[in-house]
């Protein structure tokens, strides 16, 4: 898995290439939750070329929503494949976070 950062105006995005898994959960979450701490008002996760999300990577996600309404931020998903929309539906994700 590869994490590409792109600051933006009031932001940042972050895009995941790769499998979100027991591997590479603990580098998105090392990539993710300094930006909450950060300037920006909103973190973007772009998912358009991540194709499977384990346990781990569900985790990951939780814990970055809790952080950024902790941290009054806007943490937003987007360009979610269908194989990885399906595991955020079959799990209640869907209804969790904030999926464009």
């Amino acid at each position: 898995m590869t994490i590409e950062r792109k600051p933006y105006d009031k932001g940042v995005e972050l895009t995941v290439l790769g499998r979100i898994d027991t591997v590479t959960a603990p580098d998105l979450t090392a990539a993710l939750m300094p930006e909450f701490a950060g300037d920006a008002d909103q973190v973007t996760l772009n998912l358009a070329a991540v194709n499977y999300v384990s346990s781990a990577g569900l985790r990951t996600l939780l814990a970055a929503q809790k952080e950024s309404k902790k941290r009054m931020k806007s943490f937003i998903i987007k360009n979610v494949v269908d194989e990885v929309m399906e595991v955020f539906s079959m799990t209640g994700f869907n209804d969790i976070l904030t999926i464009e």
